[in-house]
């Protein structure tokens, strides 16, 4: 892993056709703009994350019932006990 510092306005290429500018530095967000071509996929790291754990809770199998209990779960309004 290769770590740099660089300042708003400054850049970093990558291989020949891949750029990464710091547009701007503000309390602790950091905007880039990435130049790439379009055959390139630019994607967040989190997007990643969550395709990799839906397509996981895709592949598990379930009940249809189990699924339906699940669901009345969530949708059944909890009853506070009276005093």
């Amino acid at each position: 892993m290769l770590i740099l510092q660089r300042k708003p306005g400054e850049s970093v290429v990558i291989g020949e056709d891949i750029s990464v500018s710091v547009v701007s530095v503000e309390g602790g967000r950091v905007r880039l703009a990435i130049s790439a071509p379009q055959s390139v996929q630019i994607l967040r790291s989190e997007l990643l994350d969550a395709t990799a754990v839906n397509r996981d809770s895709a592949v598990e199998e379930a009940a249809p019932a189990e699924l339906l209990g699940l669901l009345g779960e969530i949708r059944a309004p909890k009853s506070s006990p009276r005093e």
